[in-house]
Order: structure tokens, then C-alpha cells, then sequence
């Protein structure tokens, strides 16, 4: 079945998506790695993650505007596993310099096509089970941006998260309806747990999606403004200077910092889209079917007396005898076993990895 088309206001600046695709998956690990990173990998369904992002997208973004950020180890592969993106719309950032400097960078590059363009920046490797909905939410985004606005897409917490930032609306909105524009009162860090199950029960805290409209120009200002330094040296990549010189110097902060917790004309919209960040492999877990006893198995598998565990080694059959909540992923190169509790801990291991200069499992 083909998703529904929007068709966007014709008295709107054209939009434009810029998708993030410079990270590094470290949670993913064995499976992720430099150029086998999580956005590029098939990690829930048949097709990867950002393929499944840019076919969420299409319905209200045309392929010649959309804009992929990023880096020389995936870009080729992002390449391939994209042919309706022309390949000068993919950019690889010379150095890995958090959201602000990449987002400034897609900036550039939108106003570019067009001075007035709306642009929203969308991770790479998330999940949308509710996809006409969030196609209505962005629909209310753009309208927004149109207006000048920074527009910030808030997810309603399923449970007292401690990983995610907080949004804080300066209401308790309301679902309902069609998406709805609320103020934002403020932006709040990751909090402990205690702090956590006092936003969820409060109605006005949402959690930060990592998803963002605006003009093009209205980001390109707020960093001249916000992060003078890194707007400057963008400033000079987009009049022609060099990219690999220049922007390695740009500041490595995240545009969160950078911008949306100093700018006053924040807004954002609550929704509840089914959004996942599929952040570990006990996100996958919870993501895929499993049996009577809670197990998720990708391969051959033979379980006796064992519970909610998740096993991904294709090629390979795999005996498990009287064992719960563990992890096992198995590549050819290197075997992961955790329990599903410390799936998180996984990045830790890629960084004791880095420290012993093990780049064969890099």
C-alpha cells in the first residue's frame, strides 16, 4: 500500500529535509561499525533506518530536496543504498562536529536552492509507527516555521526516560485534534529517575525528539547570533572557502545548547506519533515479535526454559538452556553478550576498543 501524498501549502517557501546520518551506532556494536553503521543497517524490518526515513519523508518532500549530512566512512554506502538522492545532496562532514555545525552546514546549502526554504532536520536511525500522523504534525511544523518560528517536535513519555532531554511546554496541551502549536517554556536536561517519573506525571514535559523546523535563515541567524564563531566559519564554507579546512574548526556542540535553549522564539508541537529511537538492542527487542516465553530470535534457535531474550546470529543455529534477559549478537568477527538491562553499556566496550587501537573491530 503507498503512503498517502500531502501537498503543502502553495503560498509556503518550499520545504526541504535534512537527515543526520553522521553517527556511529556505538550501542550497536558488533553489528554497527564505521562503515556499517546503525543508519545503514536493517536493524528492525527489511529495509535500514534511513531508508525507511526517507520514505516517511517522501510523501511530503520531493527527492531533489532532500539533504543527507553525513561522513566519509558511510557516505558511499548511504550512496548506494539511496538512488533517488542525487549524489551531491549526500555531503560527508570532514570531522564530526555534533548537530550545530552539520545543521548550519544543510543550511547553507537549502538557502542556497532557494532564500525563503523551510528545512526540518530529522535523525537518521529512528522509527514512525504512526507515519500519517507525524506527516499531519509536520504539515502544522512548517506552518509554523513560515511564521518565523523555531518549531521542536515533542513526544509524549511512555515512561520516566532518563536517557532523553525534556521539553517543558508552558501548558498542559492536548492531543487531540489537529497538532497544536504550544510555547516552550524551557528546555531540561537528562534527569534521574526520581525527576523523570515527576515530568512524566506532569503532563507538561514531553521528550525531545531530536526533530526540528524552521527557515533555513532563521538557523543560519540564531548561530551568527548564538555561536558567532561556527556561523562565521560557515559563513565562509558557503561563500566558497574550503570545507575541509574550515569546518573541522567549527565548535562541537549540539544545536540544543547552542541555539534552542537561548532563542525566545521557540515553539513546539506535543504529539504522540509512535516514535522510537531505537537506541540499543533492547529497543530492537521490544521492537520485533517474540514468542510465548518473550523471546525475539533472528536465526535458528533451540530455547529450553529460557525467557526474554534476544538473539540475533544469522547463519547460525543457536542452543540456549534455562537463561533470561541476555543479548547475544554474533558477527563474524566478534561475539556480544549482555544482559538486556545493560544493553546501554554496549558503547563501552567501543571505547575500550578505541583506547587499544583495535581498529580491525572498528
Amino acid at each position: 500500500m503507498n503512503p498517502p501524498h500531502f501537498h503543502s501549502d502553495p503560498h509556503q517557501p518550499p520545504f526541504h529535509a535534512v537527515i543526520l546520518a553522521g553517527g556511529r551506532g556505538t550501542r550497536f556494536w558488533p553489528r554497527s561499525r564505521r562503515r556499517r553503521s546503525k543508519q545503514v543497517l536493517a536493524v528492525v524490518g527489511q529495509h535500514t533506518l534511513i531508508q525507511q526515513t526517507v520514505t516517511r519523508l517522501r510523501p511530503l518532500v520531493p527527492a531533489e530536496r532532500i539533504w543527507i549530512i553525513t561522513n566519509g566512512h558511510l557516505r558511499n554506502e548511504i550512496v548506494r543504498q539511496l538512488p533517488s538522492i542525487a549524489p551531491g545532496q549526500i555531503i560527508a562532514e570532514p570531522a564530526q562536529r555534533n548537530t550545530a555545525a552539520a545543521i548550519g552546514l544543510a543550511a547553507h546549502f537549502v538557502r542556497r536552492r532557494n532564500p525563503e526554504a523551510i528545512m526540518g532536520v530529522f535523525p537518521a536511525d529512528h522509527l514512525i509507527a504512526r507515519e500519517d500522523k507525524f506527516l499531519k504534525v509536520l504539515q502544522s511544523a512548517i506552518a509554523g516555521a513560515a511564521q518565523g518560528s523555531i518549531v521542536v517536535l515533542g513526544i509524549k513519555p511512555r515512561w520516566p526516560e532518563t536517557g532523553y532531554g525534556y521539553i517543558q511546554f508552558e501548558k498542559a496541551p492536548s492531543l487531540a485534534g489537529n497538532p497544536k502549536i504550544v510555547r516552550v517554556a524551557r528546555f531540561r536536561e537528562k534527569p534521574d529517575l526520581a525527576t523523570a517519573k515527576r515530568y512524566v506525571k506532569s503532563g507538561i514535559h514531553f521528550w525531545n525528539s531530536g526533530m526540528f523546523v524552521w527557515r533555513a535563515q532563521t538557523i543560519i541567524d540564531a548561530l551568527e547570533r548564538y555561536l558567532p564563531k561556527t556561523g562565521d566559519l560557515l559563513n565562509e564554507i558557503s561563500a566558497g572557502e574550503s570545507l575541509e579546512k574550515l569546518y573541522p574548526m567549527c565548535e562541537d556542540i549540539s544545536v540544543d545548547y547552542a541555539v534552542l535553549e537561548k532563542a525566545k522564539n521557540v515553539v513546539g508541537i506535543p504529539c504522540d506519533i509512535g516514535w522510537n529511537d531505537v537506541g540499543s538492542w533492547n529497543a530492537v527487542y521490544d521492537l520485533l515479535p517474540r514468542d510465548k516465553l518473550g523471546n525475539a530470535l533472528r536465526g535458528q534457535g533451540f530455547l529450553i526454559d529460557s525467557k526474554r531474550n534476544y538473539i540475533d546470529a544469522p547463519g547460525k543455529m543457536v542452543a540456549m538452556i534455562g537463561v533470561e534477559d541476555l543479548v547475544i549478537v554474533d558477527t563474524p568477527d566478534a561475539l556480544l553478550i549482555t544482559r538486556r538491562d545493560r544493553a546501554q553499556d554496549v558503547s563501552r566496550v567501543v571505547k575500550w576498543l578505541e583506547e587499544h587501537r583495535r581498529e580491525d573491530l572498528l
